[in-house]
Parts: C-alpha cells; structure tokens; sequence
C-alpha cells in the first residue's frame, strides 16, 4: 500500500487538474452562450437563402449558372470538413472525421476520386496523417467565423466545379442540436438541387435587373457563403457545448478519485497508528 505521503501528493495533484477542468468549463460555458447567439441569427437568413436559391433552381431563365447545372455522371467529389482547432472537446471531431473517413473508403470502392478542404486544425492534422488529397486549409479561426478566411479556402473547391475537376461538391460539419447533443452531418453543396417540397411542383419566374446573370452570379455566391458560415458557426458552437459537457464530466470525475483518495488515506493512516499503537503496547508488556 501507498504510503500517506504519495497519496497526498496524488490527491493534490488531482485536485489542481479540477481546478483546471472547472476554469475551463467556465470559460467553455460562456464562449457557448455567444455562439450559440451567432448561430441562431445566422440561422433565418441561412433558411431564407437556401428557398431563394432553391426557387431560382426551377426558375425559367435563359442564364444557367454552373453551380445549378447536375453532371450526368458523378466520378470525383469534392468535399469540405470542418472541425474544430483544438481538442478536449470529447467525441466531437471524432465523429465528424469518422463519417468523412467511410463516405471517402465508399467513393474509393466505387472508383471515385475526392478531394478535401479543411476548415480546423483537427481535420487539417487529420486529412494529412491519411495522405488525402488536401487542396486548401483554414486554421486558427478564432472564437468567431470570419468569412474572410473561409472564402479563399472554399473557393478553391468552388473553381474546381466551375472547371469540371470535380462533379459534386459537399460539406462536412457538427450541426448543433441543443447544449447535450450535436450531429454530425455531410450536405451537397453542390449542385444546387432545389428541392424543398412546393417547389418542385412549380416553375418560378423572375424579372432581373439589371440582368439575369449579374443577378444570379451575386445570388448563388452568396448562397454559398451563407451555407459555409452557417455550418462554421454551427461547428463552433457545438465545440463549445461538447466542450463544456467534457469539462464537467471531467471535474465531477476528479471529485469522485479524491474522494476514494482521501478514504485510502485515512484508511492508511488508521492502520499507522493502530501498528503504532500495537508496538507501544506490546513494549509495554515486554517491560
């Protein structure tokens, strides 16, 4: 058995660890209330966007923009992952990498060819490690999505469909559900299929000004910066909450080994003076 002196030594160590867990379930706590707040007003323009875009899918208009157009077949993909930048977040990047991992082996298998954009130094160490066919990154995003850093990245991927070096392009995130579950999802960005129920029964028609082109081009690069912010928001939200749940889980778990700890101590040091205690009796005969 241990001696009193290394379980103390133990015991304080674990206690520093949860002052360390608690601090950052604090902080993780907070950071998720205002990314959560980003998410949520991105949310409505997001949902609107996509039924404009979706609508001008059907609509009857001389100008078909690339993005609209369906490849009669689908031989390389192209795929952009977003994770998060740093760790002891639990299972979140995991489970999002896992689900890359078996999407790319079944387009493997079927002789398909990919190629990824990383958005987060987890997915980024990760496609490297695998020896994937990474076209661009973005690391070091911060706290909050800037759509700065996310366009050059994604329009890597972006010209590739326009140029016909990928045939469908697709995005991999965390979709926040509430504080205690997140899922992680892979959506087609591209092409845009418009399908969201009334619309595929009617055909939509526009007036543009100043034309159809210049109308349509702005449109669907917006649609598209709304979707990447959207899904990165979304990631970092879920970071912070996943984080937060991993934080606590850790501290109540710190609490649980003082307490046994602290029992084999004093289990230890009863036993001490009752062998103390003996000796001094039994001396005590002796004499």
């Amino acid at each position: 058995m241990a001696s009193g002196k290394e379980i103390r030594t133990k015991i304080k160590s674990v206690e520093n660890t949860r002052k360390i867990t608690k601090a950052m379930e604090m902080v993780a706590a907070s950071k998720m209330r205002k990314a959560q707040d980003r998410m949520r007003q991105a949310r409505p323009y997001g949902e609107k966007i996509r039924q404009v875009a979706a609508h001008l899918a059907h609509a009857m208009t001389e100008y078909k923009h690339p993005f609209l157009a369906k490849r009669d077949t689908v031989k390389r993909h192209g795929l952009i992952v977003v994770t998060s930048d740093k760790g002891l977040c639990g299972a979140l990047n995991s489970n999002v990498l896992r689900m890359v991992l078996a999407r790319m082996k079944e387009w493997e298998a079927g002789g398909m060819s990919s190629q990824v954009t990383a958005i987060g130094n987890k997915g980024f160490g990760f496609m490297q490690r695998l020896g994937a066919n990474t076209v661009s990154h973005a690391v070091a995003l911060g706290d909050k999505p800037h759509l700065d850093k996310l366009i050059g990245p994604v329009k890597v991927q972006l010209d590739a469909y326009i140029n016909g070096e990928i045939d469908q392009l697709s995005i991999a995130y965390t979709r926040f559900v509430n504080t205690m579950k997140q899922e992680a999802v892979i959506e087609q960005l591209l092409p845009l299929s418009g399908e969201l129920g009334e619309t595929k029964a009617k055909q939509w028609d526009y007036i543009y000004e100043p034309e159809s082109k210049v109308v349509i081009d702005g449109l669907l690069t917006r649609y598209v910066e709304a979707l990447i912010y959207q899904a990165v928001a979304e990631n970092m939200a879920s970071e912070q909450s996943a984080r937060m749940v991993a934080m606590k889980s850790a501290s109540d778990n710190a609490k649980n080994v003082i307490g046994e700890l602290q029992l084999i101590y004093n289990k230890t040091r009863q036993a001490a003076i009752t062998k103390e205690l003996s000796e001094i009796v039994g001396g005590a005969a002796a004499v």
